[in-house]
């Protein structure tokens, strides 16, 4: 689960991160008033979206007087914002936050996330601030500083010194990044958090550090202990299906393919996925339907899928471990039958109850492909969604 800048900026005061003061605002003239209660000459008006990129989508806007903060806002509220994360086809700015400016000596990149090698929380900072790390790690890979956090004993005083030192920082400078540091730190697992994003981290004029942007996503496996967190979701800015997906305990993510996909396990549907494109055609999703999907479940799971109208045929590939391929058998033909299907289904079922499975599918007298093998029928249904050829 992701949030605003507005409320990851809330939530890392609490811990004792330094952030320039603002508020949120829903129209023009609400943007005008807080400006009146934060110190000038300059102000931000910033597009509250689940993307980044804003400011070069023209999300960003820096205002020098209080009229300036009117007409941006105006700007801002209401538009398409299209930036490298959103897609082309943009999200709508429903909200912008209205923060005080500060002066910038020098931009940072800082973040902390769980390294998956190392299985640590781990510090990444860099002196190239307001960039993509992305492009940092491709282009200078020597700026990257690296800090793991031992999961014993916690950040201590010399993650800090090493990240202030790697970013060019001395004395009190170095200090106030080690505590800046520790504050996230402490946030992370506070809040159980999966990141925590801070580009850029400013160095200011007067010696201070900021957090001038701030991403904070969450593990959705930890919300039930943070019912707070989970208040501050969004669902406008969610995906509406895979919002769907979600109330039906579903793991579903959209691509740009045309052939759906239900698999049960989150490795066998990366590895449908890969073997789909081996063969020549491209995945519409990731969908995992779980080890133990009920009935209803799978029938879901499958209308999700067809409600792309991109889809041009489906592969179903299930193992039955705890999962029965007799329950996923009897979804499928629930779902058929209530859908008007016109795509190709290429349905692979092994494991559990696999005969009964079978036995299901070819007696309901549907249009549906069998097939025993992996590779097979990964190929079959990419054929099929080409015309055969």
């Amino acid at each position: 689960m992701n949030i605003h800048e507005y409320q990851a900026k809330a939530l890392l005061q609490t811990y004792g991160v330094s952030v320039p003061r603002g508020t949120v605002a829903f129209d023009a003239k609400t943007a005008k008033e807080i400006a009146e209660t934060l110190p000038g000459p300059i102000w931000v008006v910033k597009a509250q979206i689940h993307a980044g990129g804003r400011g070069k989508g023209g999300g960003v806007k820096i205002a020098k007087s209080l009229d300036d903060v009117s007409k941006f806002a105006d700007q801002i509220l209401g538009m398409t914002l299209v930036t490298p994360q959103t897609g082309p086809e943009g999200k709508l700015v429903k909200k912008i936050y209205i923060e005080e400016g500060c002066n910038i000596a020098h931009e940072y990149y800082f973040s902390l996330l769980i390294d998956r090698v190392t299985s640590r929380l781990t510090f990444l900072a860099s002196t190239e601030g307001g960039v993509e790390i992305e492009e940092v790690a491709h282009t200078h890979p020597e700026k990257i500083i690296k800090a793991s956090i031992d999961p014993v004993e916690g950040f201590q005083p010399y993650h800090g010194r090493k990240l202030a030192f790697g970013l060019g920082l001395a004395g009190e400078q170095a200090k106030e990044l080690s505590r800046f540091a520790k504050g996230l730190c402490d946030a992370f697992m506070g809040l159980d958090a999966s990141l925590i994003e801070v580009n850029p981290l400013v160095l200011t004029k007067e010696g201070h550090i900021l957090a001038l942007d701030a991403k904070m996503g969450f593990d959705d496996n930890a919300l039930y202990r943070h019912p707070d967190i989970e208040a501050l979701r969004d669902l406008d800015e969610e995906d509406p299906v895979e919002r769907q997906a979600a109330q039906h305990e579903l793991s579903y993510i959209k691509l740009d393919g045309d052939i759906g996909c239900m698999v049960n396990g989150a490795g066998l549907a990366m590895a449908t996925m890969d073997i789909i494109k081996y063969y020549g055609g491209n995945p519409a999703n990731f969908l995992d339907v779980g080890g133990g999907a009920t009935r209803e479940r799978v029938t879901e799971a499958f209308k999700i899928i067809l409600s792309d109208t991109n889809v041009k045929g489906v592969l179903v590939n299930i193992f039955g471990g705890i999962m029965r391929c007799d329950i996923i058998a009897e979804g499928i033909v629930a779902a058929v039958k209530e859908i008007n299907l016109s795509v190709p289904v290429v349905v692979r079922l092994a494991g559990t109850n696999v005969e009964l499975g079978k036995e299901i599918l070819s007696k309901s007298g549907l249009q549906i492909i069998p097939q025993d093998d992996f590779s097979e029928a990964a190929e079959r249904i990419v054929k099929e969604v080409k015309g055969g050829k």
